[in-house]
């Protein structure tokens, strides 16, 4: 089913780009569409960007890995 764009800002910005891309109005708008699911697709979620640095370095929380003391012990020889 084709798309008929009645607002004419939005045609303005269609025709914009497309001249910018050397696209049709067309190709443009397929290509925002495009670009704008790809965005919504790829987007990650606040809590899961951040539970990373919570489980991590949270206040109170232990460090997920243990310390390796000979390699700490290692650094302070002196040669």
């Amino acid at each position: 089913m084709p798309l008929n764009i009645r607002n004419e800002a939005v045609n303005q910005l269609a025709e914009k780009l497309a001249v910018r891309q050397h696209l049709t109005k067309t190709e443009a708008v397929k290509l925002v569409v495009e670009n704008e699911i790809s965005r919504i697709d790829a987007a990650v979620p606040l809590r899961q960007r951040l539970w990373s640095c919570r489980t991590g370095c949270w206040p109170g929380r232990r460090p997920a890995l243990k310390a390796d003391k000979a390699f700490y012990d290692e650094l302070g020889e002196t040669p």
